[in-house]
C-alpha cells in the first residue's frame, strides 16, 4: 500500500482473499518465546491470539487506514494461490495464557496501522536516501 500511496506502484497482486489466519505482532511473540525459555523445564506452547481473520479484512483495512479504495488497486493472480494452503489457521494459546501467563495485547487492527505505518516510514526513509519526493 505504501508503493501504491506514493503513487510508486498501480497494482497489489494477491491470492486467496478468503484465507482465514491468526495475526499477532511478533514482538509480544518473542516476549512469549522469551517466557517460555525461563521455564524449568521445557514443553510445547502455541502462541497465537486465538482469533482469527481474513487476508480480505487485513487488506480493506490497511488500504482504508491510508485513505484508499482495495478494489481499485487489488488484483486477483492465480498465481499467488498455494495448492497445500489451509483455509483457516487458528491457535489456541490457552497453554501460554495459563502456565506463563501471556496474552497478546495488540489486536488486530492496531497491529495493521502498526505494519501500514512502518511500511510508509521505510518507503520515505529510502525515497530522502536517494533525493526522491516524501511518500504523502
Amino acid at each position: 500500500m505504501a508503493r501504491i500511496k506514493a503513487g510508486l506502484e498501480q497494482r497489489l497482486f494477491l491470492g486467496n482473499l478468503n484465507a482465514r489466519r491468526d495475526w499477532g505482532y511478533a514482538p509480544e511473540y518473542v516476549e512469549a518465546m522469551w517466557m517460555m525459555l525461563q521455564q524449568e523445564h521445557p514443553t510445547d506452547y502455541v502462541i497465537g491470539t486465538g482469533q482469527t481473520h481474513s487476508v480480505n479484512e487485513f487488506v480493506e483495512s490497511a488500504f482504508e487506514h491510508v485513505g484508499l479504495e482495495w478494489q481499485k488497486y487489488v488484483e486477483i493472480d492465480p498465481r499467488y494461490y498455494r495448492p497445500a494452503d489451509v483455509d483457516t489457521l487458528l491457535a489456541d494459546p490457552e497453554k501460554a495464557r495459563r502456565e506463563l501467563g501471556w496474552t497478546h495485547s495488540t489486536g488486530f487492527f492496531e497491529l495493521i496501522k502498526l505494519m501500514v505505518d512502518a511500511e510508509i516510514e521505510a518507503l520515505q526513509a529510502s525515497q530522502k536516501a536517494f533525493g526522491r519526493a516524501e511518500v504523502s
